[in-house]
Formats: C-alpha cells, structure tokens, sequence
C-alpha cells in the first residue's frame, strides 16, 4: 500500500480530504502532454484512475532542465508537490512541482501515441498502448464497472456464482464452429481402424473443445442451488470479420429454478435497467466524455447516418422506459406492414412467418414502431434451440429476446424445456445423441422443475453502455480471425 502516493481521482474529486492541501503530494502517472517555455513548464499527467488529466507546473528553478528534457509525451513520472487552486480554466488544482522523477523515458521520435487523433484502427494495432488515451481508459473503466455491478446485481439478489468449464465435449449451441481443443500430433495422429483420428488417445479420451455457453452447466446448478449466473469467457470459431463478432469473448449467463417465461423477461428487464443506472450513477464522467465524443464524430457524418439520440439520451431512454412485451408473431406482422419492408427499404425482406429477424427489423421495432426497448417471445421453434420450452401450438417455443436502441438484440433467453419426452423428441429431430448428453437429461428424470435463463453477451453489452461501434473496441486485446498478436 502506497500511502504516500495520491490517485489523480481523489485529488480533482469533489470531496478532497484536507491533508492533500496542507502538505506536499505525490502523484505518479504518464505524461499526455508538455508545453511551455524557458519560464515554466505544463504538463498534463494522468495515471488511469480518472478521464481528467492533473496539470503539474514545473518551475526551471526548482526543477533542472536535465530532467525537463527528458520528459515527453509518453513518459512515466513521479512528481512530488503542492495542491493549489488552478489559475487557468479546465481544473480546480494544479500540481505546483518540488521535485519529478522520470520513472519511463519515452522516445519522442518512436512513441506512437503522440497528442493529435488516431483512427480506432491504427490503435487497435496498438492494443498494449491505447489503454492510456482518454478514450480507451474510459472504455476499459467502464468496462470494470459493469462487471462489479453484475456480481453486486446477483449478489443482492440471493444468486451464486459458478464457474462453468471452459473446456468442454459438448457443443450447447448446437451450431458448431467450435475451437478444438487436443494434445495430439497434428502431424502423426493416433488413427483408429477406420483411419479417422483416435481421440480416445487425446488427453481427455474424446473429442474436446473451448465452450460457446456456460448455460447447460448453469441449468445443473440452478437445480440444486436455485439461482446462480456465470460469467467467463466463451468461444466461437466464426471466420466473421464484421464490427460486431469476436472469436473469444464473455458471457453472463444466469439460470433460475421455478421460473417461468414471465419471470424470466421481468429478471432480464430489471437486470439491464440496473447496469445502466450504475453506469450513470457512479462513472458520469467517462460517460460525458463518451457522449462528446460521439457527438464530435457525428458532425463528419451525412444527416441520414446520425443517430436519432446521444450516447446519454440513449442509456436514460432504457432505464426510463417499461419494455414493450409482444409476441414474435406481432412482430413479424408489423414488420411485414412496414412502409421499409413494403418499399423494399430491408435489405431482408420480411415476407412469411418463420423468417429469422436480422438486426434491422429488431432495431425498427425499437427505435421506429415502439420508440422504447422491446422483449419478443414465443419464436418458432425451427430457428431455436433444442433445450427451450415449446408451447402447446407444438410450432413455438418459450423464448425470448430484448432488443435495444442502436444494437438490436442484446439478450437472448428462453424457459428451459424440463419434460424429459419433449426433450428427448426434440434433441432426435435436430440430430443431437442423448450418449454425449446423458448427464443432462438426468436432470429431467431426477427432481425436474420449470427452470428459466438468459445470456447477454458483455461485449454487446459495453457497446451499447460506451456507444463504441466496433466490438473491438469494448475489449482489451480482441481475437478475431487471423489476430491473435497481443
């Protein structure tokens, strides 16, 4: 513990302790900028702990050029000082500079992140940096804050935490395009008489693959423990390269026994609305910076491609709004109403019952039909999983989704199909082996209840929350296809 080292954060909050002004300070952190002259020097430091920079003024007399000239751009310090009252505008102190200790020099002629604006691009090629420009650092902050605020979240609530595994022989999605997971010579592999390869001489003795979905060890759990929720990393090998796919990203997934599909849509409503509050409650700061940032990069943009609501109008639009709840068969009928389906303005065009909504029809319903966030249950049972509960119609299933403004569906979730025959009919017809599966239906033959779960996918979640418009931009060092660098 460094008592003698002040953050940033508590020596420009409103609430400064009294010892910050009677004594010298030290602060350590990097240097964003340095200007000045042969009489004085500003420069602006940051350490992480804050979007606002503290500005040190260093006085030639007390502090020796030599180390004047080392600092630049870059630079790690260490600045013992005293906390007065700013004379310029943009902060209420400033460091008035005894002695600096260049920790890190940074070589002005090499360090990429020089004090002008960079392309989210070139900084995604610099992803062990970019942590330190103000965007990225209150990307990363809030980031932090909704992963405390969905362990408070559950935590208040009675829920446990389980760590599902990550390492797994079973696909829950059903979907494949799952990363293996073996010890086996890639180049010699143990071969069975058939001459496909042996894998029961792999380390696991079957097949093994990095988890899509925590949610069918969850469901195990719920049925012992009621509620509980995961939160971990999940992985899809999807060679997708649009702004909104990663191969590894993370997952909330929790699962609660004696749910219905009710329940489950006011768990979901209440759990969303409760994330957003905390974000605007507790990291106003970030989020003002955020929301300028998006409204300077919508100037550049043609009048047809600016968002309807700021970054902030947005987040109050959810908390303030009760979700309209409809079924996916009114949904499918006004969209196929729609002036954009009848004037062929979808680039999918709805036109019979059972399509697969695409983000623009989900968006529609929000931001055009209803103008409030909008949950859709009841789906067909062809474009769902196997584990979800199906209706007496015998064509639907209890499932549901929540769509939000400028993102679309940001939770998926169903009523879990507890009816070992229904379960059974429904894993045959979409080709499932109940052998790889047998641990599951137990479940259904040993105490079954109505159960009910949902995932919200993190990254999808701090997109909507930040406004950032790549999902490579919510993530510390993203995996995509053929980017694995950092």
């Amino acid at each position: 513990m460094q008592k003698s080292r002040w953050k940033i954060k508590q020596l420009l909050g409103d609430n400064l302790p009294q010892e910050a002004t009677s004594q010298p300070v030290v602060v350590k952190g990097w240097v964003r900028t340095k200007r000045g002259s042969k009489n004085v020097n500003f420069i602006a430091l940051n350490d992480g702990s804050t979007i606002y920079n503290l500005q040190i003024v260093a006085d030639p007399e007390q502090v020796s050029e030599a180390v004047l000239d080392r600092i630049h751009t870059g630079a790690a310090l260490s600045v013992t000082g005293t906390l007065v009252e700013s004379q310029g505008q943009g902060q209420r102190f400033e460091l008035q500079a005894e002695t600096i200790e260049v920790l890190g020099e940074a070589d002005p002629e090499t360090y990429p992140l020089q004090p002008k604006k960079h392309s989210y691009e070139f900084l995604r090629e610099k992803a062990h940096l970019r942590p330190r420009t103000s965007t990225f650092s209150a990307v990363f902050r809030l980031r932090h804050a909704m992963t405390f605020a969905i362990h408070k979240y559950f935590h208040d609530r009675g829920f446990y935490c389980l760590h599902s595994p990550i390492i797994t022989g079973s696909d829950a999605e059903g979907a494949g395009e799952m990363f293996r997971v073996t010890t086996l010579d890639p180049k010699n592999p143990p071969l069975t008489e058939e001459g496909e390869v042996d894998f029961q001489e792999d380390f696991f003795g079957k097949e093994a693959n990095l988890t899509v979905s925590g949610q069918l060890e969850a469901e195990l759990g719920a049925l012992a423990l009621s509620d509980v929720y995961t939160f971990g990393p999940t992985f899809r090998a999807e060679n997708s390269n649009t702004s909104r796919h990663l191969a590894e990203f993370w997952m909330i997934e929790p699962e609660m026994a004696f749910y219905d599909l009710d329940d489950n849509m006011d768990l979901a409503e209440d759990f969303v609305k409760y994330l957003v509050q905390f974000a605007l409650d507790n990291y106003a700061d970030d989020l003002d910076f955020l929301n300028q940032r998006q409204l300077d990069e919508e100037k550049n943009k043609k009048k047809e491609e600016r968002s309807d609501m700021t970054l902030l109008e947005r987040l109050q639009f959810v908390v303030d709004s009760e979700f309209e709840r409809i079924t996916y068969t009114e949904a499918i009928n006004i969209l196929r109403n729609s002036k954009p389906n009848k004037k062929k303005k979808f680039q999918f065009l709805i036109d019979q019952w059972g399509a697969d909504l695409q983000s623009e029809h989900e968006r529609f319903l929000v931001e055009k039909h209803f103008k409030k966030p909008v949950i859709l249950y009841n789906y067909p049972k062809e474009i769902k999983a196997f584990y979800m509960r199906q209706n007496e119609d015998d064509k639907t299933v209890a499932a549901m989704d929540v769509l939000f403004p400028g993102i679309g569906e940001i939770i998926g979730g169903s009523q879990r199909e507890e009816r070992l025959s229904n379960l059974q009919r429904r894993m045959a017809e979409m080709g499932i082996p109940e052998k790889e599966m047998w641990w599951y239906l137990e479940t259904r033959k040993f105490g079954t209840v109505p159960h009910s779960g949902f995932g919200i996918g993190f990254e999808r979640l701090m997109m909507f929350v930040t406004g950032m418009q790549n999902i490579r931009d919510v993530i510390p060092f993203p995996r995509t296809p053929k980017n694995a660098e950092f």
